[in-house]
């Protein structure tokens, strides 16, 4: 499959050496709009065709598929001329940074004869997927209550800024909690239910109008809850999923220097349906993990999602992420007014 990929910032740049490492996948091509990035582009990837804008890429890149990572403002903008130009579309995630852009979107991915996919690549975990793997397996029964929790170092500004400015992220929720709300609704198989959401924010001291650290809490119309905890006012990069069953428990964590650690420390522990439990001795099972972080799951994200399209579906359906999206904003509103805020379907 040819791939034009539509920016080249740092999480750019991992997408393009990723695609170049995987079989079956070209780089075709690249949009960079800023010269000394469109250099280095053209050193690094001499078989690609390097482009200076997006729609110089759409209009004249023979590709299958637009990867598209970009800063969130642009996402609705950018793949809705990809799909008006035949191709489909790997989005970084958020969907978009408003429901407003989302239901175009959704409305394009219906009408135009191809696909987007979110890059909710978190699904795709040797670790976070496995917790997936082992409630569809019903090791803890049924699941109940669902825990994500990150405590990290401050985000990386970004080219010009971008990631602290509220009109260009959206907001940090959108930038990263939207993974954990796509992991709750997943792990809790809520994407069609209504909801109710509960949160407290604490403001960035730097850029106030965004919330260093969010608490969120959700309660569906089954019956199930989740508790999303996000802080980016820490250090290193912490994260743990934990899920109470009907009959079992999991806990899962993942500890390194940064996000993008290569040689993290990672657990895995379960509390399995029947599990002979001696109170203070052998209460869980540990389980062995292969590599997780996300350079390893951007590529396979990568290799899937172009699986998928070869299929004529998605990996993650744009109705999937616009639910994660609809959930941030709601925990957002939620924080901002102290008042709690009803979720649709």
């Amino acid at each position: 499959m040819r791939i034009g990929l539509i920016g080249y910032g740092a999480w750019g740049r991992q997408h393009a050496a990723a695609i170049e490492r995987l079989p079956g996948l070209e780089l075709s091509a690249i949009a960079v709009p800023g010269e000394a990035s469109r250099a280095a582009a053209a050193a690094a990837h001499p078989g690609a065709t390097v482009y200076r804008s997006y729609r110089e890429l759409l209009a004249c890149a023979p590709v299958d598929m637009a990867d598209v990572v970009v800063p969130n403002h642009l996402h609705g903008k950018i793949a809705m001329a990809a799909l008006a130009a035949g191709k489909h579309v790997l989005l970084e995630k958020p969907m978009a940074i408003s429901l407003a852009e989302c239901d175009r979107l959704l409305a394009a991915d219906a009408s135009s004869g191809r696909r987007i996919s979110v890059g909710h690549e978190l699904r795709l975990s040797s670790q976070w997927g496995r917790v997936q793997r082992e409630i569809a397996a019903g090791r803890i029964g049924e699941p109940r209550h669902v825990s994500v929790g990150l405590f990290r170092n401050p985000y990386r500004p970004g080219a010009d800024g971008w990631r602290c400015d509220p009109a260009r992220v959206g907001s940090w929720s959108l930038e990263e909690t939207v993974h954990f709300f796509d992991l709750a609704l997943w792990y809790l198989d809520a994407m069609g239910e209504e909801a109710t959401v509960q949160a407290m924010g604490v403001p960035s001291v730097r850029f106030p109008a965004l919330f260093e650290t969010l608490c969120a809490q959700i309660r569906f119309a089954n019956g199930r809850t989740a508790t999303i905890n996000h802080t980016t006012g820490g250090f290193g990069h912490h994260q743990w999923v934990e899920v109470i069953g009907s009959e079992g428990a999991i806990r899962t964590a993942w500890q390194g220097r940064m996000d993008r650690d290569e040689t993290p420390s990672c657990d895995f522990r379960i509390r399995p349906c029947g599990f002979a439990v001696e109170r203070g001795r052998h209460e869980f099972e540990e389980v062995a993990l292969a590599p997780s972080g996300e350079l390893v799951e951007l590529e396979r994200q990568l290799a899937l999602t172009a699986e998928a399209f070869r299929e004529g579906r998605a990996l993650v359906s744009a109705a999937e992420a616009r639910r994660s999206v609809q959930l941030c904003l709601a925990a957002e509103e939620a924080a901002r007014t102290n008042a709690p805020v009803s979720v649709s379907r």
